[in-house]
């Protein structure tokens, strides 16, 4: 293949002319995590344990708890050496390390955040061992890494860090909507709080009186016939919503107005459908609203008093033993409407995260290979 003028072939791929490649060992001291004091160490933060413990761990970044001393200077890279590996996190603060995360300190100037970037997405570690998967320092410091220019170096950190903390943002702003939703829920939910234009005393009622179970059986395909384009969308147990489509006209269940509930045996997630649809998995049941009633106001009601955690027994016996409340059809119609448009804006923000997840993964597929260039 023909290289464009400007770039050369290397042993990590086409790269800019002007980039090295050089080793780990080259670019860094690396080292493994130790042992935690723990005498001097504590799982919140205060005052005296100020420093961040990272340990070999995913989740939260790794942070594992707090300690009074730092055994690491702010500027170096954290990578999971055991279990899952090559995870690397960018550290821009003092910190200890801890169990058998290698900790890569650099040898001279370069940008961290940039090399974290292409640690994670451009370096495959091999598994040499049949038992579990794990790096030692040895080992890392002989792959090799495009290295760009400080300068561009920094260029790169600094637009894939613009998107960072946009997605940051995003994340945060989706966590406070659900929170809203939440304290929405159990306001709208009990009678605590009414919408303007309703008062008087709500009703318990059986499960009876407000749903109907729905044969689902009649409109059930299976497993082999999913496809990925058709004319009906095939909904069953699971958190999406659609899972394939189908051509079968004959199993499409016409969905009534105001729209059915849909959960599992097994799984009991509960998901509101108002479009025909093909049922798909054995065990996924169909509850529709009885006269006087609204289905979407239900469902949000069953999500509400804890029926995706508290299990669902078979043959209906957990929701025929269970009451409802039963506020007038318009003003469930309306509490409906509010969580609904609420659910809206929560699925339009994670909509925009999931498109600027990608937007990020396309700019690493461009900067990180030197495709495109800052500078």
């Amino acid at each position: 293949m023909e290289l464009k003028p400007g770039y050369k072939q290397t042993e990590v791929g086409v790269i800019p002319e002007e980039w090295e490649v050089l080793a780990f060992g080259e670019l860094f001291d690396v080292t493994a995590g130790g042992d935690v004091d723990p005498k001097r160490s504590t799982s919140y933060r205060d005052e005296i344990h100020c420093y961040p413990i990272y340990s070999n761990a995913l989740t939260d970044r790794g942070l594992y708890g707090y300690c009074s001393y730092a055994d690491h200077n702010a500027g170096s890279i954290t990578i999971t050496a055991r279990g899952t590996l090559g995870a690397a996190n960018f550290r821009d603060h003092a910190y200890t390390a801890v169990g058998r995360v290698l900790v890569l300190q650099p040898k001279h100037e370069i940008v961290g955040s940039y090399f974290s970037e292409v640690i994670n997405h451009r370096v495959k570690f091999a598994i040499e061992s049949t038992g579990v998967p794990q790096l030692t320092a040895p080992q890392i410091s002989t792959y090799r890494l495009p290295v760009p220019p400080l300068p561009e170096q920094r260029a790169i950190a600094g637009a894939l860090g613009d998107v960072d903390a946009l997605l940051g943002a995003l994340e945060k702003l989706i966590a406070k909507k659900h929170g809203l939703k939440n304290a929405a829920m159990q306001q709208l939910l009990t009678g605590q709080t009414r919408l303007p234009g309703f008062s008087g005393e709500w009703e318990n009622a059986s499960f009876e009186s407000v749903l109907r179970k729905v044969n689902s059986k009649e409109y059930q395909i299976q497993t082999a016939e999913y496809q990925t384009t058709g004319i009906f969308p095939i909904v069953d147990q699971g958190k999406d919503p659609v899972v394939g489509f189908s051509d079968r006209e004959d199993k499409c269940f016409r969905c009534p107005e105001g729209g059915v509930i849909v959960f599992g045996d097994h799984t009991c997630i509960l998901k509101f459908v108002d479009f025909d649809f093909v049922v798909g998995a054995d065990g996924t049941q169909i509850l529709a609203a009885k006269a006087g009633h609204n289905a979407r106001f239900h469902a949000f009601h069953l999500q509400h008093r804890g029926i995706t955690t508290t299990g669902y027994n078979r043959h209906f016996k957990f929701l025929k033993e269970r009451l409802f409340v039963a506020p007038p059809l318009e003003e469930q119609t309306a509490i409906a409407e509010v969580l609904s448009d609420m659910d809206a804006e929560i699925a339009a923000l994670e909509q925009r995260l999931a498109k600027t997840r990608a937007l990020k993964q396309g700019m690493m597929q461009e900067l990180l290979t030197g495709r495109v260039r800052l500078i």
